[in-house]
């Protein structure tokens, strides 16, 4: 038995911040110093290198439970089920819920219970937990989801990303530019359908020199409280690891499916900076010795920026509802799904449609 997503669902929220949004940000370096150069150059360059123009934050009065649950509603609703039939409910986030201006992350109960009581969901045999990943862990939500139905344990998963990584960003750091709000969903069952589905998985956890690629540190300006922490990272590093790491793990991803790199029809990647996903998927056909199609990874990032784990599921829904300019996912379609994280984390699947 494969497994096959049964129903899709996003939340993008309605707050639209563009990058002229931040020519009045205090921009410093690491050691609390003013840039040496305009917020204009910063934004352009930012632009260049990342593609993002705009991003998504939620309101004040909105949490990371919350977005969660109307993606979880519109996924659920996408699948024509009914919610008390769901046996798991699997929620990749990395920060839990955190109000604005608040200093701590809310993660008792997990959110998966929140969403579950959103739900109004009163079977008890409904797990609900929480998995933190870094931004592939929608992904491994999936892959987990598939071992529960293959094993017998489950027939139906509700797999959820989401997350509001515009309440812990250092708005003295550039890298903040990048982060942005929102949630997709998925309703995971089984199929007895050998050919379609989770064709293929893999998973790797780089901890031994990577682990702290992204961080939680203090604000560039020393002036702030040094013990509240926000989201850094160090960009290069990751971008190298990145380039070395996730092309061979979507090869053998793709190899372990069967599936011909010429059937491939679409890259579905985490977006977290086009630049660097460009050069990931150029370097994934080079592997194969042939060059990276025209089309062939579809990108939200500029829209909608970096939402760490929503990323995949929304850019998926979005697609397959027919909401993404000039792409479309189609029922016989290979894709492949991969993505890179915190921790450093790596995953991928090769799913047909």
């Amino acid at each position: 038995m494969n497994i096959k997503i049964t129903g899709s669902g996003s939340y993008i929220p309605n707050r639209i911040v563009t990058n002229k949004d931040f020519e009045s940000h205090q921009f410093l370096d690491e050691a609390g110093n003013a840039l040496a150069y305009s917020n204009e150059v910063v934004a352009e360059k930012f632009r260049q290198i990342t593609g993002i123009d705009e991003r998504r934050y939620v309101e004040d009065n909105l949490l990371t439970s919350d977005i969660a649950f109307f993606a979880a509603e519109r996924a659920i609703e996408d699948a024509g089920i009914d919610p008390e039939t769901l046996d798991y409910i699997i929620f990749a986030h990395n920060f839990g819920n955190v109000k604005p201006d608040a200093i701590q992350a809310d993660m008792v109960p997990s959110l998966a219970a929140r969403v579950k009581h959103s739900l109004r969901i009163k079977n008890p045999s409904c797990v609900a937990y929480d998995i933190l990943f870094g931004c592939p862990g929608w992904v491994e939500g999936v892959i987990q989801a598939q071992a529960y139905i293959k094993s017998g344990m489950a027939k139906r998963c509700l797999v959820i990303g989401a997350e509001t990584l515009s309440r812990v960003v250092d708005h003295h750091d550039r890298d903040s530019m990048i982060y942005s709000d929102g949630a997709g969903a998925s309703v995971i069952e089984g199929t007895p359908d050998g050919d379609r589905g989770v064709l293929a998985h893999v998973t790797a956890s780089y901890t031994y020199d990577e682990a702290n690629f992204l961080y939680f540190g203090g604000s560039y300006n020393k002036e702030h409280d040094q013990n509240i922490r926000y989201i850094k990272m160090y960009g290069r590093k990751i971008y190298e690891f990145a380039l070395n790491h996730v092309p061979q793990a979507m090869k053998e991803c793709l190899e372990k499916s069967g599936v011909a790199i010429g059937d491939l029809k679409k890259i579905l990647i985490h977006q977290a900076n086009e630049k660097m996903d460009e050069a990931i998927v150029h370097r994934f056909y080079k592997l194969h010795g042939i060059p990276m199609p025209e089309r062939v990874m579809p990108m939200s990032i500029h829209k909608l920026g970096n939402s760490s784990v929503a990323t995949i599921p929304t850019l998926y829904d979005l697609m397959l509802k027919g909401q993404l300019p000039d792409q479309e996912l189609n029922k016989g379609d290979v894709v492949l799904f991969a993505s890179v994280g915190a921790g450093m984390n790596i995953n991928a699947i090769v799913y047909k449609i």
